[in-house]
């Protein structure tokens, strides 16, 4: 199982990029809880980055936010929370600092699996996405994000 996608580039890149400006905009109330905002540090030119990503779940004990790297490890944003966990969240309109801890290979294969399970059109729509072939089994799911899709815990801080 390899992945035949590469991240956006262009046009299509654009296009992948506007849901921040949406943001900006003050219209971050749009996503509700099931996307966010994530504001990091650039690991080499030290300046402010930002992604919107999909909150795959979300614990209101911990108020830790669970999210994908869906185009891989070698996707900017999950290479620059590795370098500089401390990040910005904003969910809906409401932001909050948090800290990026990404998941061992183990725990993501997990928390797709729980992924899959609650949204099972969306698990199916991810993987064709980002050209990953799946039978749809558990261990189909599990698989890829062992070796293709690495979840990170975002714990947002008390403030």
């Amino acid at each position: 199982m390899t992945s035949t996608r590469k991240s956006p580039q262009g046009l299509q890149r654009l296009l992948w990029r506007a849901p921040i400006w949406l943001y900006r905009a003050g219209l971050g109330w749009l996503f509700g809880r099931r996307f966010l905002l994530l504001t990091h540090t650039g690991r080499k030119s030290s300046l402010p980055r930002q992604a919107v990503v999909e909150i795959d779940d979300y614990d209101p004990v911990t108020d830790t936010y669970l999210i994908a790297a869906g185009f891989g490890a070698k996707s900017d944003w999950y290479r620059n929370i590795r370098k500089t966990p401390e990040v910005t969240i904003q969910v809906g309109n409401q932001k909050m600092a948090a800290r990026a801890e990404p998941l061992s290979p183990q725990e993501s294969g997990e928390d797709m699996l729980r992924y899959a399970r609650k949204h099972p059109r969306a698990a199916r729509n991810l993987t064709k996405l980002i050209g990953l072939d799946v039978d749809g089994s558990e261990e189909s799911y599990r698989a890829v994000a062992q070796k293709h899709v690495p979840f990170v815990a975002l714990h947002a801080s008390s403030q």
